[in-house]
């Protein structure tokens, strides 16, 4: 049956959204529904022409439909993790039996190509396949290609192309409520690249050993004349990259690295450093902020020019690249300087909070709320010294997490979450209404401070509000 109206159960999520509005251009009839909208999400699919609505009407999902189209169901449902057993649209689906995949089946049957380029590891992974998407397609290779953040300018999040090119943002949490497997075991790479590893999403992988099996099975499932990009800088991954059979190329600081980056330097308008691979250096200069950010740079680099030898084109691509939002995002730039990340976990937090501390002179007032897996009992032992370079750290209403009837002990709640960072950060408070805690920030914050959201969710317009109020 050929596919012409596909509908999107939990169509708000970033990366749901991009494969939306990527099916949309391709020439398909999308719809979705989601709990809310909210800009940038909701303004996007607006623009681009997808049919959405707020709440669960299976009436609705099924109505959005030409009647001449297989009775008025949609073709094809790609049902988010948002979607409940209970959820009234996923039940109709059931019991109608519409075809449904999760979203990284719908991934890789409609874009992952033969040249499959996979980007994982727990951190960098986001970054690394937005440059490596904004190379290919500067230097016309019409890639497919999909990644888990909006990017700045008018680079989209997703493309559905021709060429035998696809780029991956290769998430390691599960695929579906009926699919525990990494959602990257989808995604068949020829080539992966793979960023530092560190324990994270303890609410699916509860112990250091089950997390990184995860890994050494998809890297012992590369083709033998594919290719493993991978950062050597930790232990965890040097181990990880003994599973392979393909050939093995490293990057990283270290001396042993094949493509070693060096002489960082950065400000507030970015990063310059050098490559070095062989007998070459090569000076790379990029917008983006973070030092971290370098070892992100090497590893895209890398990989690029191990595929397409054009080592210039790829530098002067990767200067132009415009970045992504959320990751140390300027949101205001003045007396007082606000800024927002997308680090949702305590090793992400301190990565940021020390990149902050070289760049600004200021107080740091960091605002944190952790995903899902960071809010476990088992994760409070990795709170220890995460924020000790903020001046202060403040807990606000933590979002309301659904559990279900096996989960064995509930979330730490933000009183707790508080308790755990003051073992090595005294300056910490609790504030759960969101009102008290943009009047606190401009109560104690003074010129030449900085105010960073570190977390996954959008903090309920707290943001905003304290644009509003700091630009008065």
């Amino acid at each position: 049956m050929q596919i012409k109206h596909i509908h999107f159960i939990g169509i708000c999520g970033v990366a749901m959204s991009a494969l939306a509005i990527a099916f949309q251009k391709k020439g398909y009839r999308v719809t979705g529904s989601d709990a809310g909208f909210y800009p940038p999400v909701s303004t996007m699919l607006k623009k681009n022409g997808v049919k959405f609505y707020a709440g669960w009407h299976p009436e609705k999902m099924l109505a959005l439909s030409e009647r001449s189209e297989s009775k008025g169901d949609p073709n094809l449902v790609i049902v988010g993790n948002v979607a409940s057993s209970t959820n009234p649209e996923w039940l109709a689906v059931q019991a109608k039996k519409i075809p449904y995949q999760s979203y990284p089946e719908a991934i890789a049957e409609f874009l992952v190509k033969k040249n499959s380029i996979v980007c994982v590891g727990t951190y960098g992974k986001t970054t690394t396949s937005a440059l490596l998407a904004w190379i290919f397609s500067q230097l016309n290779l019409s890639p497919s290609y999909m990644f888990g953040g909006l990017a700045n300018g008018n680079f989209p999040s997703a493309q559905l192309a021709d060429s035998d090119w696809s780029i991956v943002e290769g998430d390691e949490y599960k695929s579906a409520r009926w699919d525990n497997e990494p959602k990257f075991t989808h995604y068949k790479p020829t080539h992966l690249l793979l960023t530092a590893l560190s324990w994270d999403h303890l609410d699916v992988y509860p112990t250091e050993k089950s997390y990184f099996k995860i890994f050494n099975t998809l890297v012992s499932q590369l083709p033998k004349s594919g290719l493993l990009l991978a950062c050597t800088d930790t232990e965890s991954v040097k181990n990880i990259i003994k599973e392979s059979s393909s050939r093995v190329i490293t990057y990283g600081k270290n001396s042993d690295a094949e493509y070693q980056y060096h002489s960082v330097t950065q400000n507030k308008d970015g990063l310059a450093f050098s490559i070095k691979y062989k007998d070459a250096n090569f000076y790379i200069s990029c917008p983006l902020l973070g030092l971290y950010q370098a070892e992100n740079i090497t590893g895209a680099f890398a990989l690029a020019n191990e595929l397409l030898a054009e080592s210039k084109k790829i530098k002067e691509t990767i200067a132009t690249f415009p970045g992504l939002k959320r990751r140390l995002e300027k949101r205001l730039s003045g007396k007082i300087t606000v800024i927002d990340d997308i680090a949702h976990s305590p090793a992400k937090a301190q990565s940021v909070l020390q990149n902050l501390r070289k760049i600004y002179s200021g107080k740091i007032i960091a605002v944190f709320e952790p995903n899902t897996g960071n809010r476990q009992t088992e994760s409070l032992v990795l709170y220890k010294n995460a924020f000790d370079q903020a001046d202060t750290v403040i807990i606000p209403r933590l979002t309301k997490i659904k559990t279900s009837v096996e989960t064995v002990t509930p979330p730490v709640d933000g009183e707790a979450l508080a308790q755990a960072i003051k073992t090595t950060q005294p300056n910490v408070l609790y504030i759960d209404d969101d009102a008290k805690l943009v009047k606190h920030f401009i109560e104690i914050a003074t010129d030449d401070d900085v105010i960073v959201f570190l977390g996954s969710h959008g903090f309920r317009g707290m943001i905003e509000e304290l644009i509003s109020k700091l630009k008065i």
